[in-house]
């Protein structure tokens, strides 16, 4: 957490953008810049490099959505949002009216003009607050009595627990069908359930399963794997194959067998004048219900024999003689 080093430094303004730019403007603004400040781009120009540092970090917080989140409330604290004037009793003139809110806020604070304790912070300790207040899981609570610490002290922050971390690696049926698993995290045993048509790279947030903390337990979140099928893959729709047909059964139409995932086999037909690219649709034939979705592709052998090529050859002519307006090279010169 750098919230110490944030305080001073307008991100939004390093890389041009408003603080209501989504992550697509951010990421804009960023190749932009980091283009124009590159130092192969500026050889020997301290400015240029330090911009380009400059630009990099900003970009690395604002691209990244806890640490802007981070930032920003940071930002509104210090006043980068809301601004807080000093009360005829700050006994610092015009340096209290941050810390009055703060110290109502810890319960160590008083109102205006009651010459009780005060909290004085430095830059440093602000920036150790704020490290405090995101450490539990990435969460600040504040706004409610004690909710940063009842306790003699004020700090630590009394939100929720930490969030953990665990990744788990199904292979393609599995995350397909779905699945309970066992995981061991953070010396915990505990059941996990998996849902059905799960992809790669998926995330759960599995609530109250993190480490406990005074407002409640953290979550767990999980990163799922899946190990890709020799056959299948699966577009958040359907479950998508290549089917492999010859010349032969793609012109002249043919019914073939097609494995399913689970052991199972469906038969599917190819219709007569098949192309490679057409798509063929089994209803509800996959695994968990899934519409399974072939596409052809017509193979060919790479030695044909001398028989092969020579019906090859008369199939072309009739072709030409028969379909006299057909060429499939029609429309290339135009492209």
């Amino acid at each position: 957490m750098a919230g110490q080093d944030w305080i001073g430094k307008d991100f939004y303004g390093t890389l041009g953008v408003s603080k209501k730019a989504d992550q697509l403007a951010i990421k804009k603004a960023y190749r932009k810049l980091a283009r124009k400040y590159h130092p192969d781009q500026n050889p020997g120009d301290k400015a240029a490099e330090e911009k380009f540092k400059a630009i990099g970090e900003a970009y690395q917080v604002l691209s990244d959505p806890e640490q802007k989140r981070q930032y920003d409330a940071i930002r509104a604290m210090a006043g980068g949002g809301a601004r807080f004037s000093a009360g005829p009793a700050s006994g610092r003139g015009g340096a209290g009216g941050f810390e009055d809110v703060l110290g109502a806020m810890f319960g160590g604070g008083t109102a205006p003009g009651a010459g009780s304790a005060r909290i004085n912070l430095g830059e440093g300790d602000l920036g150790s607050m704020f490290s405090s207040l995101f450490s539990s899981g990435g969460r600040a609570s504040y706004g409610a009595p004690g909710s940063f610490g009842a306790g003699p002290g004020g700090f630590p922050g009394g939100g929720k627990g930490q969030d953990l971390a665990a990744e788990v690696t199904l292979d393609f049926p599995t995350a397909i069908a779905g699945s309970t698993m066992k995981l061991t995290v953070d010396g915990k045993s505990m059941t996990v359930r998996i849902p059905g048509k799960i992809r790669d790279g998926k995330k759960l947030r599995l609530r109250g399963k993190g480490r406990p903390g005074p407002a409640g337990n953290g979550d767990l979140v999980v990163t799922v794997h899946v190990k890709p099928d020799p056959v299948y893959s699966f577009d958040g729709k359907a479950l998508q194959m290549r089917l492999p047909v010859t010349a032969a059964e793609a012109l002249a139409g043919a019914t073939v067998k097609v494995p399913l995932l689970g052991g199972k086999t469906a038969t599917i037909k190819i219709p007569t004048g098949a192309d490679s690219g057409t798509k063929l649709r089994l209803r509800g034939k996959g695994l968990n219900g899934l519409d399974v979705v072939a596409t052809v592709q017509i193979v060919n052998p790479r030695k044909p024999s001398s028989r092969v090529v020579d019906i090859a050859h008369q199939l072309g002519e009739a072709i030409r003689a028969d379909h006299p307006g057909f060429d499939p090279r029609l429309g290339l010169e135009k492209s």
